[in-house]
């Protein structure tokens, strides 16, 4: 029976694999699932790195500032 929801196989080394059946059985919770979250932690502080590392670059190219108490009327 087809899903919806797109597939995706990965192989762990044995220390890994532990680790997370481990934390799954902790969290009472699949395999799949700790996983899944575990990778949405992971794209989450990347996206969030990449934003910050943006906004970093914008304030320090930026010309223009505007004062704190300015910028908040």
């Amino acid at each position: 029976m087809p899903t919806k929801n797109p597939r995706l196989n990965v192989v762990l080394d044995q220390t890994l694999y532990d680790f997370l059946s481990n934390l799954a059985k902790k969290e009472d919770k699949s395999m799949s699932i700790v996983a899944k979250e575990l990778i949405q932690e992971a794209i989450d502080r990347h996206e969030d790195l990449a934003l910050s590392e943006l906004a970093m670059k914008r304030e320090r190219d930026s010309k223009r500032t505007i004062k704190h108490a300015k910028a908040w009327k």
